[in-house]
């Protein structure tokens, strides 16, 4: 995985379900990856409540310290 992939709150969801993308407890796998979870919310972050309820999220895949 090279881009970052945007997905709605229920295709993460299923992610999980399907074990697609794990947490290890050190971080998330998606395959091989190590990957990154951004919530993308619709108003100023400092107007949020619940910064776990976004709509939208991004998964990005991090970057290896060599």
């Amino acid at each position: 995985m090279k881009e970052e992939k945007i997905l709605s709150k229920e295709e993460l969801i299923q992610l999980f379900e399907e074990e697609k993308l794990l947490d290890t407890g050190k971080g998330w796998m998606m395959g091989e990856n190590e990957v990154e979870i951004i919530a993308l919310h619709e108003v100023d972050p400092k107007f949020l409540q619940d910064v776990t309820n976004a709509k939208f999220y991004k998964i990005i895949e991090k970057k290896r310290n060599i």
